[in-house]
């Protein structure tokens, strides 16, 4: 035998791609430079590069790995066909992280990919979701199976290969379903993102996850019934390489994804990790870290943060009227420490981002209104995201609606957060859609914006990345009809990219129209930037800029604070300060 007569390497196609979703002009939401990098695509792309590296498939096949975020990269869906055929359709397209709203779009490209006999896989939270709290089929899973895609539902790591594996051999399985097997992330492969994708991001930004699961019970919230509520974690030296890594590659901020990284058990050694990796080998990081309402009562866990190099941190406020917080079972929030909290943030100069959901039972019209304006009055808040309260498949609020038969939204186009998808008891769906889209005018006023600059100027905030924020945060909704999370720079469309079973359009009137909307679009941008920083800049050089106060910037007494509107507004705020009140005196008498 000729032992060096070695017959061509074979090259295995693997496309992973993370869908968008449609925008209510049914086309794809793409951006030239999107907001929010996708952690989901890089776990992924980690996974699968060290697959590749390990020859998982043999050393006679080479794996050829495609990763694209449609939120900044159109699937050029004919090109990637030709890829596969010029390699004998020998691959894997990998729809991965698919939430709900993004299922529709997930399943027409997985269709164009079918029709060409090209394997096909789906995960995410949607599919992973819906195998865990319901009953198999639904929501639209059976689409899946009619298509002949491979539903992948639970986490990759340790896994991945076989997946490869089953494509290879032309041996998928309808599913593979670990959620009842969730691994350690430990030493697994790191997330990464190759540069050219990381570039069509704002900041030239990427992610990781320290930790998954949660330890709560929020009955909004899908994280829990997918990753589990036993927390596991990364190790500091997992931290340094995924660091160092992308370090190389000339990348050093980061969205650290856990749901509440200050319950991250290993929290402190990552921050001092981070720490001694920015003060002594000079990587300057910058990170966006999510956290709960009491993280400030752990001691020197802000100050790490700052030292860290956090520069925004992301806190689930979620509501401020606590019969709504019960309801939602978010019981950890505490009404009584927002404003210490904020304060906590704020005497370390970093930006405090807060979700704030709209549409609980007990909201109407008018409470929402009023809770805006207590919001703007007596919270040091800088940014606050809003959301219209949504029956997420995989959450426990889906569950209950769908076994009780309520009716819901059957388009999951719409689980976006940002759309009503079933009926409110105190609000008909115009008005809660109306009041949400109302919501961010109420608070993004231009006199509140100045505001916000000038809290920002006392407290060391960097006023021009305040103002990137205040324009994108106040002007997204309006201009582009998209939540600010969803967005980016230049909305970009294609005629192919309009949902099926919508008309097309001209494409001479399509491109005319496309280029019209871009030219109004920038002069608007251009125009809003401009008097935002004409704002910034005059603050600036206020020589009593840092003597400005007012009441939500103010330091108070227990007993002053229980004054403010915030803890007085219903019944049961007066009762969290009655309860606060009691506690303090029955700890300080045994102290």
């Amino acid at each position: 035998m000729d032992v060096f007569n070695v017959g061509p390497r074979r090259r295995f196609q693997l496309v992973l791609i993370k869908p968008s979703h449609y925008g209510d002009d049914g086309y794809v939401i793409r951006w030239w430079r999107s907001m929010v990098p996708s952690n989901s695509l890089a776990s992924i792309y980690g996974i699968a590069a060290d697959s590749a590296a390990r020859e998982a498939l043999g050393v006679d096949v080479d794996i050829d790995i495609v990763a694209i975020d449609e939120f900044n990269t159109r699937v050029d869906i004919p090109k990637l066909l030709r890829k596969f055929a010029n390699n004998k359709n020998f691959g894997l397209v990998a729809l991965v992280g698919v939430q709900s709203n993004q299922y529709p779009r997930a399943l027409d490209i997985a269709r164009q990919f079918r029709n060409a006999n090209i394997a096909v896989a789906i995960g995410g939270f949607h599919v992973s979701g819906c195998l865990s709290m319901l009953d198999g089929k639904a929501v639209g899973l059976d689409a899946c199976r009619e298509l002949g895609v491979s539903i992948f539902a639970g986490e990759a790591e340790g896994r991945f290969d076989m997946l490869l594996q089953d494509a290879a051999g032309d041996r998928l399985q309808p599913i593979y379903n670990y959620l009842k097997d969730l691994p350690g992330i430990e030493q697994t492969p790191a997330p990464l993102l190759p540069l050219v994708n990381v570039k069509r991001t704002l900041g030239l930004s990427t992610s990781f996850d320290a930790g998954r699961g949660c330890p709560y019970q929020c009955s909004f919230c899908t994280i829990i019934n997918v990753q589990g509520r036993k927390s596991r974690f990364r190790s500091p030296d997992d931290i340094e390489s995924i660091v160092r890594t992308n370090w190389a590659q000339g990348i050093s901020r980061f969205f650290i994804t856990d749901d509440n990284f200050a319950r991250n058990k290993n929290w402190e050694a990552v921050l001092d990790r981070l720490i001694w990796l920015r003060e002594t080998q000079s990587i300057p990081l910058g990170l966006l870290v999510q956290v709960d309402t009491l993280c400030h009562k752990i001691p020197n866990f802000i100050e790490k943060c700052k030292r860290a190099g956090v520069t925004r941190v992301f806190i689930g406020l979620e509501n401020i009227n606590p019969d709504n917080l019960l309801a939602a079972k978010k019981r950890q929030n505490k009404i009584t420490e927002y404003r210490k909290m904020l304060l906590a943030w704020k005497d370390q100069g970093i930006m405090t981002l807060a979700g704030y959901i709209l549409g609980f039972p007990g909201d109407t019209v008018e409470s929402i209104r009023k809770d805006i304006a207590i919001l703007k009055r007596e919270l040091p808040l800088d940014i606050v995201e809003f959301f219209c309260l949504t029956p997420l498949p995989g959450s426990e609020d889906h569950q209950l609606l769908w076994k009780s038969g309520i009716a819901m939204d059957p388009d999951l186009n719409s689980y976006d957060l940002e759309h009503v998808c079933t009926a409110h008891s105190r609000m008909s769906i115009s008005e809660w859609a109306g009041i949400y889209n109302e919501a961010w005018s109420i608070y993004y006023s231009p006199d509140h914006m100045e505001v916000l600059l000038r809290r920002a100027a006392a407290t060391g905030i960097r006023m021009s990345s305040l103002v990137k924020l205040l324009y994108q945060f106040s002007t997204m909704h309006l201009l582009e009809g998209v939540h600010p999370l969803q967005s980016g720079i230049f909305r970009l469309r294609h005629p192919d990219e309009r949902r099926p079973g919508l008309p097309l359009e001209n494409p001479l009137f399509f491109w005319i129209r496309l280029g019209r909307d871009l030219i109004r679009k920038t002069w608007f941008t251009l125009s809003m930037l401009t008097r935002l920083s004409v704002v910034a800049v005059r603050i600036s050089y206020d020589p009593k800029r840092l003597e400005y106060a007012d009441e939500a910037m103010t330091r108070v007494t227990d007993e002053d604070e229980h004054n403010l509107d915030l803890l007085n507004q219903t019944s049961s705020a007066k009762d969290a300060v009655a309860h606060q009140k009691k506690v303090f005196e029955l700890t300080r008498g045994t102290a």
